[in-house]
């Protein structure tokens, strides 16, 4: 355990390296830290919070720099609110690719790192069914949600349906079904459409199956903005192995789809600092995370990636404001 005097060294010692992003020796931290302290002393508490793995001294510097695990228990214990009020413009209520997007974007004007917003999880009840014929087996399906999003799909169906045929399936679909969800209408129409002619009925299910595959892709989306702006970090600059890490990790996009959905499991504001998390195993960076809801319902989540050397206190509430204005902007939609 830490005594008072460790914890305050330790905090003015993390607030430093933020602010300057250079080693913090001790004349520094005796500054910082207000403390009546002789060097000796501080080189000593230093000493102690380094075999305890909380700081670091890098190459040859005599200065100390935090570790991931210091990070954490200054984050934990020692962060200090931040009262700084946010110029945030409320994000418009839209269709929500056009929020998310929206969302990605303040979050990295806001912050200068990295905004990610996972795509709301939707629902696949859908209100309207249409298909247009392109070319000869070759047809569009037009699935229109509660909410009034639509979703497109080509399929290459076996038969060469007429306009007739794809008129009646469409009215079958939309009479019978409309306001269920896809899964349960592909359950039914096994037991429901023997009657019908085999073309219509494989029609109807190929239909069926492919607005479900659209929904789960869109499900999995992830929209993330302001990648470059790492390039003017001087913790990556420095460092392009590190960067091209960063970049990989943002074009896979599937384990910060993960992370982000590890996230939605949590209430508030969850940090992934350097490495601590499996699921994103970059010393480099830390993701800042939140939530955001409809109506109640907690159905995505976002964040901010940055450098180890944030000021998570301006990235909490960062975060915090924004996953409040896409849940409003959002909530409005359905309403």
């Amino acid at each position: 355990m830490l005594d008072d005097r460790a914890k305050l060294l330790l905090k003015a010692l993390v607030e430093r390296y933020i602010a300057d992003g250079q080693p913090v020796g001790s004349r520094t931290l005796s500054r910082a830290s207000r403390l009546d302290l002789s060097p000796a002393t501080i080189r000593n508490v230093m000493s102690d919070l380094e075999e305890m793995g909380l700081i670091v001294s890098p190459h040859t510097s005599a200065g100390r720099i935090p570790t991931a695990r210091g990070y954490r228990l200054f984050v934990d214990t020692m962060l200090t609110a931040q009262r700084e009020q946010l110029n945030a413009p409320p994000l418009a209520p839209g269709q929500p690719q056009k929020v998310i997007t929206n969302a990605a974007q303040l979050l990295s004007n806001l912050s200068q790192f990295v905004g990610v917003v996972m795509a709301p999880r939707r629902t696949s009840v859908f209100r309207h069914i249409e298909f247009l014929r392109l070319s000869e087996k070759r047809l569009l399906v037009i699935i229109v949600s509660p909410d009034g999003d639509v979703q497109n799909r080509v399929i290459v169906p076996e038969v060469d349906y007429s306009q007739t045929q794809l008129i009646e399936a469409a009215n079958f679909l939309n009479t019978h079904y409309a306001g269920l969800a896809l899964e349960q209408v592909r359950a039914r129409l096994r037991e429901e459409i023997e009657g019908h002619q085999s073309e219509i009925a494989s029609l109807m299910q190929a239909a069926v199956n492919a607005g479900s595959d659209a929904l789960d892709q869109e499900q999995d989306a992830v929209v993330i903005s302001g990648e470059r702006n790492l390039l003017s970090v001087s913790d990556f600059s420095n460092d392009l192995s590190q960067l091209r890490r960063a970049f990989e990790l943002f074009e896979q996009k599937t384990q910060i789809m993960r992370l982000l959905d590890v996230s939605s499991q949590a209430e508030g504001v969850r940090i992934f600092i350097g490495g601590e998390s499996k699921v994103v195993p970059f010393t480099e960076l830390s993701i800042v995370s939140a939530p955001y809801e409809v109506d109640g319902q907690i159905v995505g989540t976002l964040g901010v990636i940055g450098p180890t050397r944030m000021a998570y206190d301006r990235m909490i509430q960062i975060v915090d404001i924004t996953s409040k204005l896409v849940s409003n902007a959002l909530s409005h939609n359905n309403k």
